[in-house]
């Protein structure tokens, strides 16, 4: 493809990241649609979802363009909830074991909140609570699956090898997610450096999970492998806390960065088998 090609390329997909950043970063700073009794900033990703379906309308494709066929749909919810609760089993163990060793005593409780890994909203644990949490963590994911590993993985494949284009989704994807800074900052619950650094911390580890999920995309076809992970790993983080005498998820860090790191093994062991 010429240099003028994957230049436009580019640029469209720049020109959509910015203006949906900045439709995000609206809702986050004025709106606060997470403080609300929705619990989740959900505004900006149904914008997502609205300019996908627009995309999709104009070059004349398909949702299962994109990889949300049903071709593949049960194996890749099975494989998806099988990689999210092996690693989320792993990393729960070793967040208790490290509080054991502190000589605190946890339990596991079940209720709603954001997820943060520095400031959280509690919703309660009522059945309202939980359908309105998996209500708005599908649509969460159908915005952002739809957009990095559907929208910008295929274009940007079409211009360069598909390991250049799963990284460059990747790191979008974790710009995307530096902006959970905003709220603690503007409040004063955070001060300068602990955002920059509490950034470096969304930007790295949401790119892990992205270059996993593009992974997935690659050896399925499909997206429902990542698009399940993704599900799961959100509902557990907003779900199922870690509660001791002096509060909860004191650790959580270490539950999110450990089941990160391995499902990106797990895949990358499976997609080097498969590529040779």
């Amino acid at each position: 493809m010429e240099k003028s090609e994957k230049r436009r390329t580019i640029s469209i997909i720049c020109m959509m990241f910015i203006l949906l950043m900045i439709i995000r970063v609206i809702e986050i700073m004025f709106v606060k649609t997470d403080q609300t009794w929705i619990g989740e900033n959900i505004l900006h990703k149904i914008c997502c979802i609205l300019l996908i379906w627009t995309v999709l309308d104009l070059l004349r494709l398909h949702w299962s363009d994109l990889g949300f066929s049903k071709k593949g749909l049960f194996s890749g919810l099975k494989y998806g909830l099988a990689l999210g609760i092996s690693t989320f089993f792993l990393s729960y163990a070793a967040e208790f074991m490290v509080l054991f060793a502190m000589g605190k005593h946890p339990s596991l409780r079940f209720y709603i909140t954001n997820f943060s890994l520095a400031q959280t909203h509690t919703n309660g644990s009522s059945l309202s609570a939980v359908i309105v949490c998996i209500i708005g963590n599908i649509v969460n994911v159908c915005a952002e699956e739809g957009l990095f590993r559907g929208l910008f993985f295929k274009t940007g494949i079409q211009c360069y090898s598909q390991k250049t284009a799963n990284i460059i989704q990747a790191l979008l994807f974790g710009i995307w997610h530096i902006t959970n800074v905003i709220s603690p900052l503007s409040d004063g619950s955070m001060n300068l450096t602990a955002a920059a650094f509490m950034g470096m911390g969304y930007i790295l580890l949401s790119s892990i999970l992205a270059c996993e999920w593009g992974m997935c995309a690659a050896l399925s076809g499909t997206l429902w492998t990542g698009a399940s992970e993704h599900l799961f790993n959100n509902f557990i983080s907003n779900s199922l806390h870690t509660v001791t005498e002096t509060g909860a998820d004191e650790y959580m860090i270490i539950r999110i960065t450990l089941s990160n790191m391995l499902s990106l093994l797990f895949v990358f062991i499976i997609y080097a088998k498969k590529r040779k």
